[in-house]
């Protein structure tokens, strides 16, 4: 696999932050400073600040709790409190798909990139499921324009349609197949309403439902919940 890849396999950073790593020299293969995109072997000796790196075997797959006040964020000097700081997790994981810092509910992290990059793929139209409750009554024609899809001028987008359920006077369930930054809440204000709670019930096959997590915990999924997962990302369990 690639030198950045391989950097990030091993729970040191992301690809991105690796190829940095490389680039400032503080990256040897087999003794000797790399190339970008050098292709490495499992028989290669990879170290990273004179510290030898080896890849993680197992997969890890978290369900977590996400606390209103908590930022999707893995470095941010300005946030008082981010999400991998607050688990505290002994491998490096990082998130598919963000809450905003008011939101809560269902966060999905790994250390497998590549289960990562498929949950994130836009293209999949993977499903989301929230629960809504915003500042007005809501009737029919509020639904009907959420599940057509809504032009946001603000990111000149029109969303893609959408699966929608009223709940009561000013709530109601959506089910998303993409994620546009702050998406429910953007949708709403151009519906004239504005979102007073939101919170993420489900990703994919995961329901939070289903662990019982009160908001800052987090468990991880057994085999069985990682394989529904892989296999509705299209991907082969190693």
């Amino acid at each position: 696999m690639r030198l950045n890849q391989y950097i990030a396999a091993c729970g040191v950073c992301s690809r991105r932050e690796a190829d940095k790593l490389v680039a400032a020299g503080r990256v040897k293969v087999n003794g000797s400073i790399p190339q970008p995109g050098l292709q490495v072997e499992e028989t290669d000796e990879v170290y990273v600040d004179n510290k030898k790196i080896s890849l993680v075997i197992e997969d890890v797959v978290l369900a977590y709790y996400k606390p209103i006040g908590v930022v999707c964020t893995e470095k941010d000097s300005h946030a008082e409190r981010c999400v991998t700081t607050e688990i505290n997790y002994p491998t490096r994981v990082t998130y598919a798909g963000r809450l905003d810092k008011d939101s809560e509910g269902l966060l999905i992290l790994s250390n497998d990139g590549n289960l990562i990059n498929a949950m994130m793929k836009s293209s999949n139209k993977h499903e989301k499921e929230y629960e809504v409750e915003v500042d007005k009554e809501i009737n029919g024609d509020f639904l009907k324009k959420m599940a057509n899809g809504v032009y946001l001028e603000e990111l000149d987008r029109t969303t893609r349609g959408c699966k929608i359920t009223k709940t009561g006077k000013k709530s109601f369930r959506i089910i998303l197949t993409q994620g546009l930054n702050r998406q429910i809440r953007r949708m709403c204000q151009a519906l004239g309403a504005n979102v007073v709670k939101l919170k993420r019930i489900r990703v994919m096959t995961v329901k939070l439902a289903d662990y019982e997590l009160k908001p800052g915990q987090y468990k991880e999924l057994d085999n069985r919940a990682k394989d529904d997962l892989y296999r509705a990302c299209g991907l082969l369990k190693k």
